[in-house]
């Protein structure tokens, strides 16, 4: 069960990695299980330690967004879901 909740945490590093260019971006965890990021290996703390879902969210408003991409389909679905004024 640990490896899992490292894998999605590395994995929402890696993503800040590859969003931003900075390949730096250092996650470690804490003995209480607390994960937090660093700019560096061995540099201050970006935030304090979070548990898995906080610290996934955490580093995933980080950075630049990524755009999501829209088919034709996925436009034409969203307009029916605006409901139409009468």
């Amino acid at each position: 069960m640990a490896s899992s909740r490292s894998t999605r945490a590395s994995s929402a590093v890696d993503r800040l990695k590859r969003r931003t260019g900075h390949t730096g971006y250092s996650m470690a965890r804490t003995a209480e299980g607390g994960f937090y990021l660093s700019d560096m290996p061995g540099s201050p703390p970006l935030c304090a330690p979070l548990e898995l879902d906080a610290f996934v969210a955490f580093v995933n408003g980080l950075g630049p967004q990524e755009v999501r991409r829209m088919t034709k389909n996925d436009i034409a679905f969203e307009k029916q879901l605006v409901k139409k004024k009468p």
